[in-house]
């Protein structure tokens, strides 16, 4: 059976899961399975198996790392979420999780690209626009950042840090750390434009 690790190598070049706790590792790696030499993992959320590309993979560890470390229940997280642009519902989220209060409303839009991909962020801010979700994830499983809607942060420094927990409230985090970030953010501004010449 093959390991996660050996399904993200690319060009001999192996890409860390460092970025994941071991749980979420072995819950991902215990969905695997193989079939006429294709391997699939099985989707924890619409509990059907899929191969195992490598967007898929990163896909599912964000799935299981919202249900493992987040605590988020498995019913108000979403895949595939359809998201208008007017008339047009071609476009989907890779994973939405729901607000508790209002279950048909998002709260976070993850969005996930494979390894070597860059792309997808204004993909995502366009999601969070047009669903009116306060916060967004995008990762391409090395690298992460996290965005708030409303005060328009993006943290790819400390982007676990900046997520709620199901228990906490979206209010808790724009008075909490976002806040602070962006205090923060702007003392440094203001000290590099005091020390600019």
């Amino acid at each position: 059976m093959k390991k996660l690790i050996d399904l993200l190598t690319l060009n001999k070049m192996t890409i860390p899961l460092d970025a994941f706790i071991p749980r979420v590792i072995k819950a991902v790696e215990e969905s695997l399975s193989e079939k006429n030499d294709k391997t699939y993992l099985l989707c924890a959320v619409r509990n059907k198996e899929v191969v195992a590309k490598p967007e898929e993979i990163i896909r599912q560890l964000w799935i299981h790392t919202l249900l493992k470390q987040y605590h988020y229940p498995r019913e108000r997280i979403t895949v595939e979420y359809p998201i208008t642009f007017g008339r047009d519902t071609s476009k989907r989220a890779d994973v939405v999780v729901m607000d508790a209060d209002r279950p048909t409303v998002p709260y976070l839009i993850v969005e996930v690209k494979q390894v070597t991909a860059k792309s997808g962020k204004d993909q995502l801010k366009s999601y969070t626009h047009a669903t009116g979700a306060p916060l967004a994830l995008w990762s391409n499983g090395t690298q992460t950042i996290v965005w708030h809607r409303k005060t328009r942060i993006i943290s790819s420094r400390y982007p676990r840090y900046l997520l709620p927990f199901r228990p906490s409230m979206i209010l808790w985090v724009n008075l909490g750390r976002w806040k602070r970030l962006l205090k923060k953010r702007k003392h440094v501004n203001a000290k590099d434009k005091r020390g600019a010449p």
